[in-house]
């Protein structure tokens, strides 16, 4: 019988990865709290209907890519493929939006979508996302873009590109679109089936496909700042404004539509030079008539998401720093078998004030704990005379230094030349 691996497009986030993941993780939380956002964690599987009816019958995600079974009960239930929805799911039936009022939350955690895996993209992915509910006005668009720039440049990332631009609503879209309509109409023989098919259906999305052909002809569609209402286009103006006004350098794309039916007015992303083709590190925008879409009442919104996986990999190979990996500073070792007790007791003394300890469990002899101990800072050494006389050796792994002290003095001895030791570096 063959052993049982993980499903294709899943994977393990061993221990030698998942410490770099904390680092993002963690710089994200400080991040989110600075510009104003409370966590929220939302369920795993939510009714496929949420997405169904937000996310669009019509995109990629919904036709193709969701997880979605029958439970016990007969319900349909999809494993969440984005956040965005099940957030606003959450404000409206939390009544986080009542009367007006605004709230900003972020998430992280798994997302699934049944796609094709390539590199830095998985059927069981991870993402980071932001959200801020209740606000019409383009300064929110503009804070959110420069959350997940300052976000990026916390992290150390270089080589991005901030690309923006506007997909209209309900009122300027349909001019656009039967404009697009027209013009791949008289180019259809450039696009592949999956766009002759989009042409009726969801014209925009050709101007987001990958393939080499759609994309030629998508270059020379019609611009659709030229279709914009009034209202659209002065919003646009003010996101573009105040992106100038922080000094952050912005690209007009015509051909970013993004791939989820919710979207008005602002898109974005931010693209990595150092992905290939799947450049996108991060991308958002505006979705004022989501929550109309899932039964609530209108909230507007705008926010992003981006990717855990491509961040951390966009990391690595930019040689972006992740911190300082967490390790263990002090292995207590036993020089007999009657000393593993009070090694025991004296490691879990040193894991109650705070440190990183380890000792064997597993009965191992002294040279064995000693090279186990190689990584720490200190060992902390207890034999047979150790244990007459009350003291414990401490020996500095760096220098080779030992020295005995009183048993009960060994928890803080440590820990003052621990805050020594880093205070010098």
């Amino acid at each position: 019988m063959s052993a049982i691996t993980a499903p294709r497009g899943t994977r393990d986030i061993l221990p030698q990865e998942s410490w770099k993941w904390s680092f993002i993780v963690n710089s994200a939380a400080e991040t989110m709290k600075n510009f104003g956002f409370s966590e929220i964690h939302l369920p795993i599987f939510e009714h496929t209907e949420l997405f169904s009816r937000g996310v669009g019958e019509t995109t990629d995600i919904v036709e193709k890519e969701m997880y979605t079974f029958n439970d016990r009960g007969g319900r349909s239930i999809t494993l969440r493929p984005e956040a965005t929805a099940g957030v606003m799911r959450a404000a409206i039936e939390n009544n986080l939006c009542a009367q007006g009022a605004s709230v900003k939350l972020w998430n992280w955690g798994p997302m699934f979508r049944h796609e094709r895996p390539q590199k830095g993209r998985y059927r069981q992915f991870y993402q980071i996302d932001a959200e801020c509910l209740g606000i019409a006005d383009a300064m929110a668009d503009v804070e959110v873009i420069a959350l997940s720039i300052e976000l990026f440049r916390r992290l150390g990332l270089k080589n991005l590109e901030v690309v923006i631009n506007s997909v209209g609503c309900e009122k300027c879209r349909p001019v656009y679109r039967q404009k697009l309509v027209e013009y791949f109409t008289a180019h259809i023989d450039e696009l592949c089936p999956t766009c002759v098919d989009r042409l009726g259906r969801n014209p925009l999305r050709i101007l987001d496909c990958k393939n080499e052909s759609c994309g030629h002809a998508a270059d020379g569609a019609p611009d659709i700042f030229d279709s914009l209402c009034d209202e659209c286009r002065e919003h646009f103006e003010k996101v573009r404004g105040g992106l100038e006004r922080l000094g952050f350098n912005y690209t007009l794309s015509k051909r970013l539509v993004r791939g989820l039916d919710y979207y008005t007015k602002t898109a974005y992303e931010i693209l990595s030079g150092d992905l290939g083709a799947q450049n996108a590190v991060a991308g958002g925008g505006r979705y004022d008539n989501l929550s109309k879409a899932i039964g609530g009442g209108k909230i507007p919104g705008v926010g992003f998401a981006c990717g855990l996986d491509r961040v951390a990999l966009v990391m690595e190979e930019q040689g972006c720093s992740f911190g300082k990996r967490p390790g263990t500073s002090v292995y207590c070792v036993a020089l007999d078998e009657e000393s593993r007790g009070d090694v025991q007791v004296l490691t879990h003394k040193l894991r109650m004030s705070g440190l990183s300890a380890e000792c064997d469990t597993s009965g191992r002899g002294f040279k064995s704990q000693m090279r186990s101990a190689g990584a720490c800072k200190f060992a902390c050494i207890i034999g047979n005379d150790e244990r007459k006389s009350g003291t414990v050796a401490v020996k500095n792994l760096s220098d080779g230094e030992q020295v005995s002290i009183p048993i009960e003095e060994a928890v803080t001895f440590i820990n003052e030349k621990l805050k020594n030791s880093e205070t010098l570096v």
